[in-house]
């Protein structure tokens, strides 16, 4: 992953490929994504990212967090079955 490819796009092209509130509460970003973000996390600590990575990983933290509101509410769809 890099900046011409940010580590974000993976949730948008989830979104966007059309879900289930079963495939939504399954989603894991891929291992490169995971390292992409712990490198990006580890390196901000360090005051080390370029604008375009801070960028980068600040998308990267507000999908999550939507994400994580889609799962639990995908939950709770799932379990009216």
């Amino acid at each position: 992953m890099n900046a011409a490819s940010p580590v974000y796009f993976e949730i948008i092209d989830f979104i966007a490929a059309g879900t289930t509130p079963e495939m939504i509460v399954g989603f894991r970003p891929s291992s490169d994504a995971q390292n992409r973000v712990e490198e990006l996390i580890e390196r901000e600590k360090e005051s080390a990212l370029s604008p375009d990575e801070k960028a980068e990983l600040d998308h990267f933290m507000e999908l999550e967090h939507i994400l994580r509101m889609a799962k639990a509410k995908a939950r709770l769809i799932s379990s009216r079955g």
